[in-house]
């Protein structure tokens, strides 16, 4: 009889934890950056970075499960989220 999180599912579990919450994250993080950083109006800027991160959420939860470790994929999901904001920061505290 096989248990419910047996550490092959546990594994899964984790990298779709990753892929959901720290890919939205890192998603939105790199959507706020690249809206603080595409020229033109305002909400041109956020709505194009907006849409980029469809296409941004779906990479990430492509690396979250081509990640070699689970841990490998929250780390450079949550990296790379943080990245991302350092423009608008950077931008917003001028």
């Amino acid at each position: 009889m096989s248990h419910a999180f047996a550490p092959g599912r546990r594994a899964i579990a984790w990298r779709l934890a990753a892929a959901l919450l720290a890919g939205y994250a890192a998603s939105n993080g790199l959507a706020i950056g690249l809206a603080a950083l595409l020229p033109g109006g305002k909400a041109e800027a956020v709505l194009a970075a907006t849409m980029l991160s469809f296409l941004l959420y779906a990479l990430a939860v492509l690396w979250a499960f081509a990640a070699r470790t689970p841990g490998l994929a929250w780390l450079g999901l949550l990296l790379l989220g943080g990245l991302g904001l350092l423009p608008y920061l950077w931008l917003d505290l001028r």
